[in-house]
């Protein structure tokens, strides 16, 4: 395990809001006028040799948004995760509907179950596993900053079952995806060897404090979701 973690910088200096530079694009003629769209990512959890594991997507350098960056999988909200909503169930909403209490989500009653429709569908479309909703923990919540120009309410959520041996690679937004330590990934990001944005990178140092999959699964969890303008060193 890393010994040292790189401190984070304010809000806007770090070399984590850099990091998908070549996908900014043009500047923004009215920042406030972006959309945020809904948006869901999934830190799938297994326990390694070298610590805890968690599988990433190597992004490719020609996408619009988080080019050449290392991801969870995951992505936004579709019109069809509505339809499928009511067929998801779990064994205690509460679990839920608590979590995302100060999130913009909890403005719809059912907008819990859309999150998981979207997590289920993304993950088995870039990875091949199909979740058990039920194993879906609510993890975080990061909203884009202002003047970026795409925006997202990302809603992260971690899981850990059987069937995370399934995943592989086969989304074509990705050149790889891996199963690797988050020690492994955080050194590399150290040297400058790979590129992860602000939640990326504050969420894997927030699994490094954990050993086992058990350990992280046991934690409770108060979201407060992230909603960073600048200048500001939130998530820090």
């Amino acid at each position: 395990m890393l010994n040292v973690i790189r401190d984070i910088n304010p809000e806007g200096s770090d070399r984590s809001d850099t990091a998908d530079s070549a996908s900014r694009g043009p500047d923004i003629a009215d920042a406030k006028a972006v959309p945020i769209k809904p948006a869901v990512s999934v830190l799938m959890l297994r326990d390694g040799n070298d610590g805890l594991e968690v599988f990433v997507q190597h992004r490719v350098s020609t996408m619009d948004f988080a080019a050449g960056v290392v991801v969870f999988p995951g992505g936004r909200v579709d019109p069809v995760d509505s339809t499928t909503a009511p067929s998801i169930t779990v064994p205690d909403p509460q679990v839920h509907t608590s979590a995302w209490s100060k999130s913009t989500i909890a403005e719809d009653a059912e907008g819990w179950r859309v999150l998981l429709a979207t997590a289920v569908r993304e993950v088995e479309e870039e990875t091949g596993a199909v979740l058990d909703p039920a194993g879906l923990m609510p993890w975080a919540n990061w909203v884009t900053p202002l003047g970026r120009p795409k925006r997202f309410d990302t809603y992260f959520y971690t899981i850990a079952a059987p069937e995370l041996a399934a995943a592989h690679h086969q989304t074509t937004e990705a050149h790889t995806s891996e199963w690797r330590s988050v020690a492994g990934i955080l050194a590399d990001e150290a040297e400058g060897t790979l590129k992860l944005m602000r939640p990326t990178f504050v969420l894997l140092r927030e699994l490094s404090e954990f050993s086992t999959v058990a350990e992280a699964a046991g934690t409770e969890r108060i979201i407060d979701p992230v909603r960073p303008e600048f200048p500001s060193n939130r998530g820090s």
